[in-house]
């Protein structure tokens, strides 16, 4: 077993061969995508690629960047749609203070929006964080404190700090490929010491492709690069971490759960 814990299916470069990108994921082991939304019109599509592979679950969610434009995309509008029996979480969501595309204010909105949707069904929030390590800190520990809610941090690129106290709050810590990349020391490090029993993999692709397919489109296939990367820096079995993420993210994901 070997999960994609992240995705973008339906993003270009990939939905134009999505078979083929599915086809390559499976030859290389793995059994589940998750794949992710970031805008209101993408939500259709995703879900259709839940619906029409039994391998491929779907988020519904808006991202940070795009807050801005869908005021109307609220807890109830999410609540409704994460109903559907492929979807299995909530997000992507979060704080990107970096680009800031959509103005900050609104993105906490959203993002506690998110949460609330969170809180209700049960399903996890996907956090997405950048360059917002404190407000997105403060925002999940001020509603944790009011109803628990699971969730991973995607993407994990955040310090050491962060991570301890994302632990703190019980959620998991995802690894992309940019963990692979020779200017990443300061995440291999935290990479080293994430609890085993609390990480998950992911490809964020068509981004991130990781060391040996730089400047390549990514896909899923290649998170099994990422794993034995990360197995090597943590001097770990490839077949333990393997089954590991897997099952952590059954666990997270528990409306995906065989």
């Amino acid at each position: 077993m070997l999960v994609d814990s992240h995705c973008h299916l339906n993003y270009k470069g990939l939905a134009e061969q999505q078979d083929e990108v599915l086809a390559r994921a499976r030859a290389t082991g793995v059994t589940a995508m998750l794949n992710i939304a970031t805008r209101e019109s993408e939500w259709d599509d995703v879900l259709a690629a839940a619906e029409a592979h039994k391998d491929v679950w779907a988020s519904v969610g808006i991202h940070p960047h795009d807050a801005d434009s869908h005021p109307d995309v609220d807890t109830a509008k999410l609540v409704e749609r994460a109903a559907h029996p492929r979807v299995v979480g909530i997000g992507e969501t979060g704080l990107d203070y970096y680009y800031d595309k959509s103005d900050r204010k609104r993105q906490q909105e959203s993002f506690r929006g998110h949460i609330h949707a969170s809180q209700q069904t049960g399903l996890p929030i996907i956090v997405h964080t950048r360059d917002a390590e404190d407000d997105t800190l403060a925002l999940l520990a001020e509603e944790m404190a009011k109803t628990e809610f699971p969730g991973v941090i995607h993407c994990f690129t955040a310090s050491d700090d962060f991570a301890r106290k994302a632990l703190d709050l019980g959620l998991f810590i995802s690894i992309s490929g940019i963990v692979t990349f020779k200017n990443a020391a300061d995440l291999q490090a935290t990479a080293k010491w994430l609890p085993q029993e609390r990480l998950l993999i992911e490809t964020d692709s068509p981004f991130l492709a990781p060391v040996p397919h730089r400047g390549k489109t990514g896909e899923p296939a290649f998170v099994a690069d990422t794993l034995a990367f990360l197995a090597a820096l943590r001097d770990e079995d490839q077949d333990e971490l393997r089954a590991a993420t897997s099952a952590n993210f059954y666990s997270l994901f528990s409306k995906a759960a065989p």
